[in-house]
């Protein structure tokens, strides 16, 4: 057997205030994980230990455990199985049918754009801590993911298992036809992409602005064959009022934040339009909180430009034009009042292993 490698810290499955706050996810994204395990000769139940869930949470796909022990378990699996891709070989095994209850109101929607937009509409049931995306430019579709829970690892295996699960969640949408045109990871360029080229046979691009598979968008018309109106109309009302009782504000907030930051539209009055809430409500409601709109955006710059300089290869001034700063020195002063340290410095220690930020909310937002 495979020796679990040791880490200092130890993830616990999720509380009580993470499973109605956020940052959390449904074991059925990760139930390939053991099987896996024992494929390569590693025994799950110690590894599993070590970052506090037990084998027997995995009898069941509706448990939940806190998105950072996802990200940390996924980390220590390719470590401890020597197979930098590991996350990659977990989303794989995922089809529509992974995604429970929000997989039959997909499978039921009249088109493929209709099953993408339950997907972001809905996807806070299964997983709080990141956020799917879609997009078009041009003649191009782009379904991604980004990550907002803050003080994330294993975020490039994390990243990979989502984006082997979008792929495949379009194959079981669209059939054997569909083929992406390219997929793109904001991580760095593995060692060796054999597996990404074996599995998407489409173009790979590494260290870009986002992780997402890019296809025709002629695909989002397409009309899924067999959707019942009657038991669609059904699935979205259930689950609509099951998305109620998580619906906190500041949780909404950051994660369209997240989305919208690196797209230059993350104005106060873009925000509310999107949430449907009046401008003047959200500063009220932001402020009855303890906290606004402005320092909500100023952290998720901050959590993102932890995020790109950890995991990608990507130039300050790239960093500094995706967070909509007018220029590298602007960025430079802020990340210096979050950390009093400069960017090149934060990325240069936490690449060897330092703790670049001391308190438990990673900055100041003041």
């Amino acid at each position: 057997m495979t020796r679990i490698p040791k880490s200092t810290t130890k993830p616990s499955p999720a509380t009580r205030s993470e499973v109605q706050t956020g940052g959390v996810v449904r074991l059925a994204t990760l139930l390939p994980v053991p099987a896996l395990l024992r494929d390569h000769g590693v025994d799950p139940v110690n590894l599993l230990a070590s970052v506090g869930l037990d084998l027997s949470a995995f009898d069941d796909a509706e448990n939940k455990t806190a998105f950072r022990t996802a990200g940390v378990l996924l980390e220590r699996c390719a470590q401890a199985t020597a197979c930098p891709h590991f996350g990659l070989l977990v989303g794989q095994q995922a089809d529509v049918a992974t995604l429970g209850r929000l997989g039959s109101l997909m499978r039921e929607s009249p088109t493929v754009d209709a099953a993408l937009r339950s997907l972001i509409l809905h996807m806070h049931l299964q997983s709080r801590g990141g956020v799917p995306t879609r997009s078009v430019v041009g003649d191009r579709a782009m379904v991604g993911y980004v990550i907002y829970q803050r003080d994330m690892r294993g975020t490039a295996q994390v990243h990979d298992l989502v984006v082997a699960t979008r792929y495949k969640v379009m194959r079981s949408l669209c059939g054997r036809a569909w083929r992406p045109l390219a997929v793109t990871f904001s991580h760095a360029k593995p060692s060796d992409v054999t597996p990404y080229r074996q599995l998407f046979r489409a173009p790979l691009h590494f260290d870009a602005d986002a992780t997402a598979v890019v296809f025709d968008r002629r695909w989002l018309d397409h009309a899924l064959p067999g959707s019942d109106t009657a038991l669609h109309a059904f699935l979205q009302r259930t689950i609509a009022a099951e998305s109620v009782q998580f619906s906190d504000l500041v949780e909404r907030v950051r994660s369209t934040l997240r989305t919208m930051i690196p797209t230059g539209r993350a104005t106060e009055a873009s925000v509310a339009n999107l949430l449907e809430i009046p401008s003047r409500t959200l500063r009220r409601q932001l402020i009855a909180k303890g906290t606004s709109f402005r320092a909500l955006a100023m952290e998720t710059r901050y959590e993102i430009a932890r995020q790109l300089l950890t995991d990608t290869r990507m130039a300050i001034t790239e960093i500094a034009a995706a967070l909509e700063y007018a220029d590298p020195s602007a960025f430079t002063r802020a990340f210096r009042r979050w950390t009093d340290m400069s960017p090149a410095a934060w990325r240069a220690q936490t690449s060897t292993g330092g703790t670049a930020y001391a308190d438990g909310d990673g900055g100041r937002f003041a």
